[in-house]
């Protein structure tokens, strides 16, 4: 496991169980100390990782619920239909207009 850290050939080194609890009874207190270093510090990156994608896929998901929500209400004909406020709005609008013309 040290000769594939030390080659910085983590993949191989994860598979040797560089994750798992280091129990070497060949390795001496400073062997053991770079082990569990180097084993923390790929947990952390791997759970780095794994929290950039979740960040992803919730922005990804955000973003399709407000690209949903901004979508244009499209009337039978297919014009465009205009919010409640708006409609309301054209409606007085009209009503002022016609009055005016009387």
């Amino acid at each position: 496991m040290v000769a594939a850290l030390r080659e910085d050939d983590l993949d191989h080194a994860i598979d040797l169980g560089l994750l798992d609890d280091i129990a070497c009874l060949q390795c001496n207190a400073d062997c053991t100390q770079a082990l569990a270093q180097a084993r923390d510090a790929r947990r952390n990156a791997l759970a780095a990782r794994e929290r950039y994608r979740d960040r992803t896929l919730r922005l990804a998901r955000l973003q399709r619920e407000r690209d949903a929500q901004r979508k244009p209400v499209t009337a039978p004909t297919g014009a465009p239909a205009l919010p409640a406020a708006a409609a309301a709005a054209l409606e007085r609008a009209k009503a002022r207009a016609a009055q005016r013309k009387d």
